[in-house]
């Protein structure tokens, strides 16, 4: 007899009500992660949170420039 095997995703689609919170890193790159996972490394906690759709238009706000903070910096010297 075969064994059978259900297999799940742990990158499902969460639910629409689910909260995030906006992350920085030290290259001030912008990403979302949901509320109740702790941060990966490297990643902090950029003040805002809210639906996905409310930290995306956050994101969209205030990360005007896309370059990495190394280099923006490398091109202003």
């Amino acid at each position: 007899m075969r064994a059978q095997y259900i297999m799940t995703s742990t990158n499902a689609s969460p639910a629409p009500q689910e909260r995030y919170i906006v992350v920085i890193n030290h290259e001030e790159q912008y990403s979302i992660w949901p509320e109740y996972r702790e941060l990966p490394l490297g990643w902090f906690d950029a003040g805002k949170r809210g639906s996905k759709d409310e930290c995306l238009a956050h994101i969209t706000e205030v990360w005007t420039d896309m370059r990495p903070l190394s280099l923006r910096k490398h091109l202003q010297s």
